[in-house]
């Protein structure tokens, strides 16, 4: 029984050390109530590509509430959408991969996450940004789609 509080601090510690890096928490709105435990919401974060200056994302995600979602066992559901927008000018880099992760998060304790991808359209000079989500093994075809041209910045 001794070892009951620690096997749950384990898990909660690897919960928390899952959030995603450099993404700023902007706010939750509750959308179920839930007698028990935290209640189910959609939570909005905003995170700058990490490569690429002047490109600021917003995505948000259904969180699990309830016992085993306060707890971090829950699996969230494939419900996202994601939003990218130029908020100062664009610096690309020398070379640009074709694709990238660009943010990555969690969506349950093993095997699923949301993940944003950059794509580069090179013929309309046009970041693409998708969003989905990912299982070890089978895949969801939730998706969500942003684009931010590439253009001058302010006044010039």
């Amino acid at each position: 029984m001794k070892q009951m509080p620690m096997k749950l601090a384990v898990i909660l510690g690897l919960v928390l050390a899952s959030a995603s890096v450099g993404a700023e928490n902007i706010g939750c709105v509750t959308t179920a109530w839930k007698l028990i435990g935290a209640n189910h919401k959609v939570c909005v974060e905003a995170f700058a590509d990490p490569k690429i200056s002047g490109v600021t994302c917003h995505v948000s995600q259904a969180r699990t509430g309830g016992v085993s979602g306060s707890l971090g066992l829950a699996q969230d559901p494939s419900q996202f959408s994601l939003a990218c927008r130029q908020t100062g000018p664009i610096q690309l880099p020398a070379k640009l991969p074709k694709d990238e992760t660009v943010f990555s998060e969690d969506t349950s304790i093993l095997f699923k996450e949301t993940r944003v991808v950059r794509l580069w359209d090179e013929a309309n000079k046009t970041l693409v940004y998708l969003a989905v989500s990912r299982k070890l093994i089978d895949g969801a075809p939730a998706n969500s789609i942003s684009t931010v041209p590439v253009m001058p910045w302010g006044s010039r």
